[in-house]
């Protein structure tokens, strides 16, 4: 019951993402919704809706907002994050990113294994940081957040 068995992603305002961009996208979804852990923490004595849980994922003026409904679309938290503690990590994992795809069409497999590596360095930092921000709001193991990391870059792909 601490899990999301629903997510979307409110990207309606962003700009088309390239095919990468929208396979990242799709893989992550599928990921997440096959295995996830999500627990919302006693707030103010009060326990928290149980799940499982719906997700709704968007920027909205200029942060990053969790609308968490229950199954049976009650409203379990919402909370908005600040999007300064993302910006350059997703700036960076972006510019790792068009390296990859670019090595993946000319380079031997070594050096696509080097940045392949410092893409998912960049990407587990981008993690942890969404990890310490939901501190308090929502526990995710460290494959939630990676997996909703990568929400995080499509939707500040176009933001």
């Amino acid at each position: 019951m601490t899990r999301i068995t629903n997510i979307i992603l409110d990207d309606a305002n962003l700009p088309p993402p390239t095919p990468e961009i929208e396979q990242e996208r799709r893989v992550a979804m599928f990921d997440l919704l096959e295995d996830n852990s999500f627990v919302l923490p006693t707030r103010d004595d009060r326990p928290a809706p149980t799940g499982p849980y719906h997700l709704g994922l968007s920027i909205r003026d200029k942060r990053l907002v969790f609308d968490v409904n229950t199954e049976n679309a009650e409203k379990a938290a919402e909370f908005h994050l600040s999007l300064g503690p993302f910006r350059q990590v997703v700036k960076d994992y972006f510019q790792i990113c068009e390296s990859y795809f670019d090595a993946v069409k000319k380079l031997p497999p070594a050096q696509i294994e080097t940045i392949d590596m410092a893409r998912r360095g960049i990407h587990m930092e981008g993690s942890r940081v969404l990890q310490e921000r939901l501190e308090g709001k929502a526990e995710i193991d460290i494959d939630t957040a990676r997996r909703l990391f990568t929400l995080i870059c499509v939707l500040h792909f176009g933001g």
